[in-house]
């Protein structure tokens, strides 16, 4: 299979690399996917779900030995789907909170990549040994994942500190109960008797100590010295424990119900086997509902829905109240526990001893401590901190867990240690006890301005006003004190608070919940130092809170390079960084020598056009890899790519292929955004083969580097035509008068703020104009008209000027030899071939004023011509002529796609001339929806 690891690994192997390098290279990986709430997901999550019920249904219709009677069964399935899709509401009437949108990034986790991940790195290990003889590390994983799901703050006012910590507990939750099933679906498995010593040892430890302990809180952190009586054995089989572990992956439906996430409604307790309660009495259904347990010192824990929309919040009732429920709930768990003792032998009067039961029995009450701890927190309920009662590491989870696989490797019993506990240990280096670390961003001028307010509070003049060396010299002393420089009688704004109180978050959850703290719109080595001392004086001030040290380390901070400028500025303010002793030495304590640095798609391709904003991205990565290797600093660059070719999206593969040689060295950080997200990851069979294509990438990237431009004349010859395209696309946006009022009238650009689609703001500032305007509406809007324009404004007059100048073959040179160069002209290529002069020009008719018609004219103009430089340099004679299965895709689309789009003009039409209508309005988000579903792309 192309692309794949085996196909890959072949090709590597032939080209001359040896086994050692390929397996040291493939183990040395680290690929993070980060999992982002961009507002681009246009199906509501009950659709999606719908249609992979559809899509299941349709690969079963494929068997061969499917009998005539279950075909007419599958049939009926397939008309009730349909039938329920065509009677569900398809627009969003609510906007989601970022809670909803963290939800939704977690239920991609469980219901496919928490099923694909242990196959993807089966291909993986399998591929390995088959060319190296080795295979892959079980605790060894190519590929994490990270979040912007409920961190991501930038310009979004409804993303606070409190939605921080509840996303990052929820993630915690969310991952124990998912580990829970496993162990119960092991527990089943792992019925043999025959161990080795060790593992024979501490079974027979755990069961004296549960006759002489009973009632002593014990833990496996413990073990050495004392244990706790494990959960009785269920009396049923899990749901899917006479399942092979290898059918998971293929079986596109969730062996289980969604999970029920804590929530904020309060219920009386009923809970059985020592499990958090999934119903109530008189109720048969947890849905809308809360249990409540307690543990043994009175403490109150407690679970909710995944239905709830809104952000946990904190239970409010009387103290008294509080006492009276806590009694009672005590007096139901002692009683429930007697009453059990009495039906359940204990584990040393039942017939032999299954050495592996007890100790993942014990596992699993570690996990159920855990859980109830995390509900506590969600609750704001009172919650003792001892860290032996539960896991807080994915360390301490894994030691039983190779425990149990080592031993069944000694007793030879290889093939059942690397089925369904060998997929649960590889879960858990890949997801740890978060599923996803949680990044945070923030943009630069809120960290300036939190340092403003408390160097006038301390008399020190105003920070914002300093140069930037007198910043710097600041920072670093700061930062090499040991006295918190945020006094605690502070008081400042409602807005710098949320700053304050935002680190303060991190510090309380450390690098073991949280992954990066990302500054937007940096362009100063003093924006990334300022984080480093807001961060620095939360953690003293939380420490000192706490009586003990801050969890987990220091966040990494990464710069965030969007504008042209500031990509221009990129290799300069890394070189000014890395020369701050302080900073040099905290990146090699602290972060293993490692600096990682952001680049943006969105705002480079909205600020000087696709082409300008391509190169400028390509040099950027350049002069950065340099400056880190100036001072033997590795580095990471983190892609923050869109779904759409205008902001950076386009083929995983083609565009890892494509960065300069040596800013893929081993190492990757790219954003999946909005509908990407469902498509590239909704389905676990879909989800394996993205990740293989995720490695194979780099490992290519790596090994063998795509090739430089062979002559310093192409990157002269890139320059111009960059120049050109760049001041053709400002000029027009940016600096024709009449323009921002022909975007509004041609494209329902205001009307996409009834979608619904996202927490944030489709504006960063209030004031209008093109510059506050997110990239996303804007992308949003051009598509939907099929005009597409911010991807190939300008490439036309770029391409047409090196033309006529002679150049023609040789940017048919450059196209045929250099990968960046070609990608680049592919991705406009590809775009050119899904937009319609024939349909924008019909938007222009009937939507925009006379007056403006002739700016239209010449746009439709510039498309034609880019159209004809991009044929002319790579010598096809249609669009996306080499790329086949893509124009068959598109022309397919036309016959439904067309007439949605004259629907939307006529329906665009009316709505502005009958603002209140409400059917207009919903006619026209339906038409939004298909056009966003046949153009595969939103914004």
């Amino acid at each position: 299979m192309s692309k794949s690891c085996d196909d890959t690994f072949n090709k590597l192997m032939q080209a001359g690399v040896s086994p050692d390098e390929l397996y040291d290279a493939v183990c040395k990986q680290e690929v993070e996917i980060v999992l982002t709430a961009h507002p681009t997901q246009i199906n509501r999550r009950t659709l999606q779900y719908k249609h992979i019920r559809i899509a299941h249904l349709l690969e079963y219709n494929d068997r061969p030995d499917l009998g005539h009677e279950d075909r007419e069964m599958l049939i009926e399935d397939l008309v009730r789907e349909i039938t329920s899709i065509c009677q569900t509401d398809e627009i969003r009437r609510h906007q989601p909170t970022p809670v909803d949108e963290a939800r939704a990034g977690l239920n991609i986790v469980e219901q496919s990549l928490w099923r694909a991940v242990p196959h993807y790195l089966r291909r993986v290990s399998n591929a390995l040994k088959k060319h190296t003889g080795r295979p892959l590390p079980l605790t060894c994983t190519p590929i994490k994942f990270g979040s912007w799901m409920g961190g991501d703050r930038d310009g979004n006012p409804n993303v606070t500190a409190k939605v921080t910590r509840d996303v990052s507990l929820l993630s915690r939750w969310m991952a124990i109960e998912l580990y829970i099933r496993e162990i119960d679906n092991l527990r089943f498995e792992l019925s043999m008797n025959q161990c080795n010593d060790h593992l024979s040892t501490l079974a027979h430890e755990i069961l004296e100590k549960e006759k002489s302990s009973e009632n002593h809180h014990e833990s496996w952190n413990q073990l050495k010295h004392h244990s706790h009586h494990a959960p009785p054995f269920p009396t049923q089989l899990p749901a899917g424990a006479d399942l092979p572990s290898c059918t998971e992956c293929n079986n596109v439906e969730s062996r289980y119900p969604p999970l029920d996430v804590p929530g904020s409604d309060f219920m009386p307790l009923n809970r059985q086997d020592g499990q958090t309660s999934s119903r109530v009495e008189g109720s048969t259904s947890s849905i809308g509902k809360l249990s409540i347990k307690t543990t043994g010192n009175g403490n109150v824990s407690s679970l909710g829905n995944a239905q709830s929309a809104v952000t946990p919040k904190a239970i409010s009732f009387s103290s008294s109240q509080l006492l009276a429920q806590r009694k009672l709930f005590a007096e139901s768990q002692i009683g429930r526990t007697s009453f059990q003792r009495l039906l359940e032998p204990s584990s040393s009067q039942q017939p032999g001893i299954a050495p592996y039961r007890v100790v993942l029995g014990f596992v699993k009450e570690m996990l159920l401590k855990t859980r109830k701890r995390l509900e506590l927190l969600l609750e704001d309920l009172p919650c003792e901190y001892d860290p032996w009662d539960y896991f807080e590491t994915s360390d301490q989870l894994l030691e039983p867990l190779l425990l149990c696989y080592d031993s069944l490797q000694s007793c030879g019993s290889g093939i059942l240690a690397d089925g369904r506990l060998g997929d649960l240990i590889r879960r858990v280096a890949t997801f740890g006890m978060v599923l996803m670390k949680l990044d945070l961003r923030q943009e630069s001028g809120r960290h300036s301005e939190t340092l403003d307010a408390i160097t006038r509070y301390l008399d020190m003049g105003i920070y914002s006003e300093w140069d930037e060396d007198k910043k710097l010299e600041f920072l670093t002393r700061e930062l090499k004190g040991k006295r918190p420089l945020v006094p605690s009688t502070i008081e400042v704004c409602p807005d710098l608070k949320e700053v304050l109180d935002t680190f303060k978050v991190a510090a309380e959850l450390g690098s073991d919940s949280l992954g990066a703290y990302v500054i937007s719109m940096a362009s100063h080595a003093s924006d990334v130092l300022a984080v480093e001392l807001l961060q620095k004086d939360a953690r003293l001030s939380v420490a000192g809170e706490l009586g003990r040290a801050c969890p987990g380390g220091m966040l990494r901070v990464v710069p965030l390079f969007e504008t042209v400028k500031d990509l221009r500025e990129a290799g300069s303010v890394i070189r000014k960084l890395l020369s701050t002793d302080w900073y040099r030495e905290h990146i090699i304590k602290n972060h293993n020598g490692q600096q990682e640095v952001m680049v943006g798609y969105s705002d480079s391709g909205k600020d000087a056009g696709r082409f300008t904003a391509a190169w400028e991205l390509y040099k950027a990565q350049e002069d950065v890899v340099a400056a880190c290797n100036e001072y033997g600093i590795k580095v990471t660059l983190f892609h923050g790519r869109g779904g759409s070719i205008g902001r950076g999206g386009g083929p995983t593969y083609l565009a890892i292929q494509s960065q300069p040689p040596g800013s893929v060295m081993g190492t990757l950080r790219s954003t999946e955004q909005g509908e990407m997200v469902q498509a590239k990851f909704g389905l676990p069979q879909i989800a394996v083969r993205q990740l293989e294509i995720y490695t194979t990438a780099v490992l290519l990237a790596t090994l063998r580097p795509p090739q430089h431009a062979r002559e310093e004349k192409w990157r002269s010859l890139m320059e111009e035509i960059s120049n050109v395209s760049c001041n053709i696309y400002r000029s027009t946006v940016y600096e024709d008068p009449e323009f921002y009022t022909y975007f509004h009238e041609a494209t329902p650009q205001a009307e996409l703020a009834f979608l619904n689609i996202g927490s944030r703001p489709t504006r960063r500032k209030s004031s209008a104009g093109i510059g506050h305007l997110r990239a996303i509406p804007w992308i949003f809007a051009w598509t939907q008209t099929r005009f597409v324009l911010p991807a190939w404004l300008g490439v036309g007059a770029g391409l047409k000027g090196v033309c006529e100048k002679g150049h023609t073959e040789d940017l048919r040179e450059m196209y045929k030899e250099w990968p960046f160069f070609q990608s680049t002209v592919d991705l406009i290529e590809m775009v050119l071939g899904k937009a319609d002069i024939h349909v924008a020009k019909h938007y222009d008719k009937v939507l925009v004023s006379e007056n403006r018609q002739k700016l239209g004219a010449e746009l439709r103009t510039e498309l034609m011509t880019a159209e004809k430089f991009v044929l002319l340099v790579t010598g096809h004679e249609k669009l996306s002529d080499n790329n086949r299965s893509l124009r068959r895709l598109i022309e397919s689309r036309l016959p439904y796609l067309n007439p949605i789009n004259m629907l939307q003009v006529e329906i665009l039409k009316r709505l502005r001339n009958d603002d209140d209508n409400n059917k207009l309005r919903d006619a026209l988000l339906i038409t939004i929806n298909g056009i966003a579903a046949g153009m595969r792309n939103t914004g």
